[in-house]
Parts: C-alpha cells; sequence; structure tokens
C-alpha cells in the first residue's frame, strides 16, 4: 500500500509539473505582449500619453519578471506554481489571482459537490433498478426520461431551463446568486434565497449527466446478472434486498468509482460554462470576465488551477479504489 501511495503521488506531481511547462510555454510562442496589449486597449479609453503608456507597461513587466531570461521566468514560475501564487491581475490589480480564485471558490464546488453527489447517486440507483431482474415494471422504466436527458448538454440545458422555468413560469430566478438588495449573511432569509437561485444552474448540471450514470450503470448490472456469486447468493436464499444491496450494486458500482475519475475534467468544464450563463460569482464567471478584459494572469491561472484539482481528485478517488474493493487491498 505504501508503495502504490508513493507511485501514485509521484505520478501526480508528474502530472502537475508538466501541466505547469505547457502552460507557461504555450502562451510565450506567440508574440503578443499581454501587458502591452491591456494597457494598449485601456490608453484607447483612458486618454494615456505614449511615454506614459511605456513607462507602465516597462513597471509592470518588471513587476511580472518578463524582463528576465526565458530560464528564469519558468524556474520563478515553477516556484510560484508550488507556493500556489499565480501572480497578479492585470484587470484587478493589485488583487493576486490566487486571491481572485480562492473568493470564487466557494461557489464553485457548493454547486460542483453537490450536483455530482446527486447525479452520481440517483443515476447509479436508478440504472441499477433498471436492470435487476426482479425490480417491478414501473421503476425500471422510471429511469427513461433522464436517459433522454443525456442528448442534451448542461450548458444547452441551462438555456432551456431559464427560458421556461425563468423567463415563461417565472418560477425560478434567471440568475444571480442571491436577490438585489438583499444583504449577504449568516442568516435563513439569505440561505434560503441563495438556495433558490441555485437550482436552475443544479437542475442543469444534474439532468444534462444523471443519464450518463443510469445507462452505465444498467449495462454493468446486466453484466453482473450472470456471474456466479450472485447465482450462489441466490441459491442460498438470501433476500432480494440483500442481494441486490451487498451482491449486485456494490460490485457494480466499482467501475462507476472509474469513471467518475474520467468524467472529472468534464464535469468541472460543464460546471465552469452553467455559472457563467447563471452569472454564478464562482471560477466560471470570472473566467469569463478575465476573457473579456484580456486578462492573461487570471486566465492562466485558472486553467493551471483547474488541471490540478481534476489531477488530485483523480488521484484521491484511485485511493478510494481499494477501500471499496477489498481485492484490491488483499493484491
Amino acid at each position: 500500500m505504501i508503495a502504490l501511495v508513493v507511485r501514485r503521488v509521484s505520478f501526480l506531481f508528474v502530472v502537475i509539473w508538466t501541466a505547469s511547462t505547457i502552460t507557461f510555454f504555450v502562451p510565450r510562442l506567440s508574440e503578443r505582449n499581454p501587458i502591452r496589449e491591456r494597457f494598449a486597449e485601456l490608453a484607447r479609453t483612458g486618454g494615456f500619453s505614449p511615454a506614459d503608456l511605456e513607462a507602465i507597461i516597462d513597471s509592470f513587466s518588471k513587476q511580472f519578471g518578463l524582463d528576465k531570461p526565458l530560464f528564469q521566468q519558468y524556474l520563478d514560475y515553477i516556484w510560484s506554481v508550488v507556493r500556489l501564487d499565480f501572480g497578479f491581475s492585470l484587470n484587478s490589480y493589485p488583487a493576486t489571482v490566487t486571491g481572485l480564485i480562492a473568493q470564487s471558490l466557494p461557489w464553485t464546488i457548493g454547486l460542483l459537490l453537490v450536483t455530482t453527489i446527486i447525479s452520481f447517486v440517483i443515476g447509479n440507483l436508478f440504472g441499477a433498478i433498471a436492470a435487476w431482474p426482479r425490480a417491478p415494471a414501473w421503476s425500471r422504466n422510471f429511469a427513461l426520461p433522464f436517459v433522454l436527458f443525456m442528448g442534451v448538454p448542461p450548458v444547452l440545458m441551462g438555456v432551456l431551463l431559464v427560458f421556461f422555468l425563468g423567463f415563461q413560469l417565472q418560477w425560478l430566478p434567471l440568475g444571480g446568486a442571491y436577490s438585489i438588495g438583499i444583504v449577504p449573511e449568516w442568516t435563513l432569509t439569505f440561505a434560503l434565497d441563495m438556495l433558490r437561485h441555485q437550482v436552475l444552474p443544479a437542475l442543469a448540471l444534474i439532468l444534462g449527466t444523471i443519464g450518463l450514470w443510469v445507462l452505465t450503470m444498467r449495462g454493468m448490472g446486466i453484466t453482473i446478472q450472470g456471474e456466479d456469486y450472485v447465482n450462489f447468493a441466490e441459491h442460498k436464499g438470501l433476500s432480494g434486498f440483500r442481494i441486490f444491496r451487498d451482491y449486485y450494486l456494490r460490485n457494480a458500482l466499482l467501475p462507476q468509482v472509474t469513471a467518475l475519475a474520467l468524467a472529472l475534467g468534464t464535469v468541472i468544464t460543464s460546471a465552469i460554462i452553467v455559472e457563467a450563463i447563471f452569472s454564478l460569482p464562482g471560477v466560471g464567471l470570472l473566467l469569463i470576465n478575465a476573457i473579456r478584459a484580456n486578462d492573461f494572469p487570471v486566465i492562466y491561472g485558472i486553467v493551471l488551477f483547474i488541471t490540478i484539482s481534476v489531477a488530485v481528485l483523480m488521484t484521491l478517488l484511485e485511493f478510494l479504489y481499494p477501500i471499496l474493493d477489498p481485492r484490491i487491498r488483499a493484491q
């Protein structure tokens, strides 16, 4: 087990180093200077004189370390990644990229964590019931609508929900984290208002992903039905619920954990885009605003942060797998 942990952690560091190196060198293949482009855009609206503009660009280039040799910039960049310091924001200077991400991260984690758990649990449960031969016919067909929703991406699902439930029926708010005029505070009124604003983005992510878990779990359930341990449990006279829980669902769930690790990148990307659609103050809206403002340090910082987060989560899920499957612990 110790050797397994060392190998996986070492591979995690290799992935983070590779992602950091790519994020550093790819933007530098272009001749575009992000600082010059950003302040040239401000000069067109702010009336900077050419001399002042060049002085500002030189000052910020020194601040961001762009006046150093490329190799020295790379070493400084790798050391900053180790310290989780992604530099300063051009658009919100002197705010740091890490500080901006930290302010937006709770909204993203709350939305992503809740929707992922709900879609994974409900999707796998409905998929297992749909393949269980002893389940009633009505329960096996209950998962059909979720499979139909699988063809609609979460982004398009969010647009449809906004139009029908928010605009046409006016059941739920169109966007935002909370209503205008409400002060964020630790009160029940604010909590209920905030949860009401999270319903549409959460539904967009859940309805857009739950069908995948239903289909894959149904396929795994059909495969497991003919296994010897399931037949042995039936011949022992165990109850249907115990066979379903301990022999059928538990073994069919193991490959789904691997599928969850592989789907984390897509899930996180969808959550970021859905956040931007509903104007939630999460990492997605921060990324969209940075793209609009040509705030390149924030863009690179968010991309690298997402890459590191996905790599860490996949490693944690890989450590979780031996806990679910005792055979791996024995090996």
